[in-house]
């Protein structure tokens, strides 16, 4: 199990081409890009490979934050909160600039916000494809000291760029043995009752260990022991609205809520019980399935629900659980931190979340599975080019992995990935835990083997491991 990975911070104004250079960087279309100013509607995150000094591969979380908006709107409100979120949140923090247009004011009031952070800034001066772009001594003068030259669109500079990163972003590494920590974090929109319930949770506990400072800014957190294990909890008080119209991702900071999801182990997702199933509740949901960590959805503040009763809460459950049908199984509860109802039942959920997380299954019980569910279903392909699953293995846990291996695995359908998911969940329970499914094509496999033995590739990380299982197996 690894510790959180570092955050790398993307910020600038509008139209610099932030977006582009986030999707250039994670080589994935997730953020929108267009021509026009302020496309960018929410703030997007995803993951980065890059390779330290040493030739260790390694990975950190991209945020591409929102354009930043003009001083008539606001500019200097915004950039003041957005400035503070990757200060508080992030290990580094890119500054992107357009390479065509002299510093602005605006320019310098980032760099100088972003400096101020005392982490590592990197300023990229952006679009240097297009006719007419600076010199680099043009933006020397915003004082920041690295500066890399890149086209987003065009791919150059990009290695460099990732160099940077490297160079400036702590390696991810091993937490330590000794502490065996449940962390559980509280996530939700603003006033769903994550204060109260932290406040309430902290009171039930059998002993307080320790109240802790938050080391980022609007996290609050404090230690205590359940049934002889340490837990602690983070209250994501940070998650807040900059404006009153279109409630949704884009009014919201959201780096410090992605810190402590890397962070935790298990996520309670508030939502309040008269304002359900808002689109931002599916979002969060979502990056913490996508992020790998155990989810607890919490229906909140139950004392003051309309006619609540048996009936009522019956009636909502399946309503509330179509809304997060991509995330089936995650177990619902409601609770009230005035009534103290169920209160305590979230940290037995937790613990039973955080168990499952770490259970490893034998091979041989995973082959059987697999098998039967072969059997019982064959996997469909195209005439001649049917997939073939051989076997599968169990590569990691918390999130807990498993890898199948076999040819032709191009043409396996999703459908039959969720139904072999939920051929491993039958068998093993994983509930409140999201599981990880990876295929490796053995024809592949031997392919690369060939190239390596003769030179023409390098050992990959996907090779090792595959190595590895292979190990397992005989």
């Amino acid at each position: 199990m690894k510790s959180r990975l570092p955050i790398v911070a993307i910020i600038g104004q509008a139209n610099v081409g932030k977006s582009s250079l986030f999707n250039r960087l994670t080589r994935a279309r997730s953020a929108i890009v267009a021509r026009e100013a302020g496309t960018t509607r929410d703030n997007v995150m995803g993951k980065v490979s890059y390779h330290h000094a040493d030739g260790q591969p390694a990975e950190c979380l991209l945020i591409d934050t929102a354009g930043l908006k003009p001083a008539e709107d606001e500019f200097e409100a915004n950039i003041q909160d957005q400035i503070e979120d990757a200060a508080a949140s992030a290990d580094a923090i890119i500054v992107v600039v357009d390479a065509t247009l002299y510093p602005t004011d605006a320019d310098r009031l980032v760099a100088k916000k972003a400096l101020k952070s005392q982490k590592p800034v990197i300023l990229v001066t952006n679009k240097i494809d297009l006719k007419g772009s600076l010199s680099i001594d043009e933006f020397k003068r915003l004082g920041i000291k690295t500066i890399i030259r890149t086209s987003a669109e065009h791919n150059s500079g990009i290695s460099e760029l990732l160099d940077e990163i490297a160079a400036n972003v702590p390696p991810v590494t091993e937490p330590k043995k000794e502490t065996d920590i449940i962390k559980v974090a509280l996530i939700g929109r603003p006033n769903v009752g994550k204060s109260h319930l932290f406040n309430t949770l902290a009171g039930k506990q059998q002993a307080i260990v320790a109240n802790i400072a938050g080391t980022t800014r609007d996290v609050n957190r404090v230690r205590i022991r359940y049934e002889n294990r340490d837990i602690e909890l983070l209250d994501t008080a940070g998650i807040r609205r900059q404006g009153k119209q279109e409630v949704g991702i884009e009014k919201f900071s959201v780096l410090r809520t992605l810190a402590a999801i890397e962070e935790s182990d298990v996520c309670l997702l508030l939502m309040d019980v008269n304002e359900l199933s808002t689109s931002l509740d599916q979002k969060l949901a979502g990056i913490i399935a996508e992020a790998g960590k155990g989810l607890i959805l919490v229906v909140s503040k139950w004392d003051a629900a309309i006619g609540k009763d048996a009936f009522t809460r019956d009636a909502l459950a399946p309503k509330i659980a179509g809304q997060f049908d991509f995330t089936p199984w995650a177990p619902l509860i409601f609770t009230s931190s005035v009534t103290g109802q169920n209160v305590t039942k979230l940290f037995d959920l937790a613990l039973q979340i955080y168990n499952r997380r770490q259970q490893t299954t034998t091979t041989r019980q995973l082959n059987d599975t697999l098998q039967r569910a072969i059997q019982s279903h064959p996997p469909a392909g195209l005439k001649n080019s049917h997939p073939k699953l051989r076997y599968i293995v169990q590569t990691d846990t918390n999130p807990p992995w498993f890898v199948i291996y076999g040819s032709n695995l191009k043409f396996i359908h999703w459908s039959y990935k969720r139904y072999l998911e939920r051929q491993i969940r039958e068998a093993y329970d994983y509930t409140g835990t999201p599981i990880k499914l990876s295929f490796r094509d053995e024809k592949q496999i031997k392919s690369n083997r060939e190239r390596i033995a003769k030179g023409l590739a390098p050992v990959t990380k996907a090779y090792k491991q595959a190595k590895e299982s292979e190990k397992r197996r005989l």
